[in-house]
């Protein structure tokens, strides 16, 4: 494995984790509610298939589209597109690794935002154990995958 050096950004990414850790903070001091995407993505759903009295879905959708509409608004300030990604995987293959991360999310009691970026940062022993067992799968994915693909 080498580093891609033409594609080596570290000033960017170090600017959008700082936005991301100011997007966490802002939203637990302002609403009380720690950013975890899959929890909110889960109760908006729950909203919408079940509206309940005193509903927050609101600041739920703001924060949905503000996540979907985040390249546009980078390509609007920089007039550069988001890098694309390639995805070695079949439509099928990419379906099933959602439906698993999804059902991890629901054990696991939250996400990579939710337990790594928030968690952590309260020093959570629940998200220090979730981070470990979700970078252990993550090896062992890259692992498994690429001892089938024969890299």
């Amino acid at each position: 494995m080498v580093i891609d050096w033409a594609n080596f950004t570290p000033m960017s990414s170090a600017l959008g984790g700082a936005l991301i850790g100011l997007a966490a903070l802002l939203l637990y001091l302002f609403n009380g509610r720690i950013m975890g995407a899959s929890g909110i993505l889960g109760q908006a759903l729950a909203e919408l298939t079940q509206p309940v009295e005193g509903s927050r879905l609101g600041w739920r959708v703001i924060f949905l589209f503000s996540m979907l509409a985040g390249p546009t608004l980078y390509l609007f300030v920089t007039g550069q597109e988001v890098a694309r990604q390639q995805v070695a995987a079949s439509p099928a293959m990419l379906a099933l690794a959602g439906l698993i991360v999804g059902i991890g999310t629901g054990l696991g009691s939250g996400c990579t935002s939710g337990h790594g970026i928030c968690g952590l940062a309260r020093f959570s022993k629940r998200s220090l154990a979730a981070v470990l067992v979700f970078m252990a799968f993550g090896f062992l994915t890259v692992f498994a995958m690429r001892l089938v693909g024969g890299q």
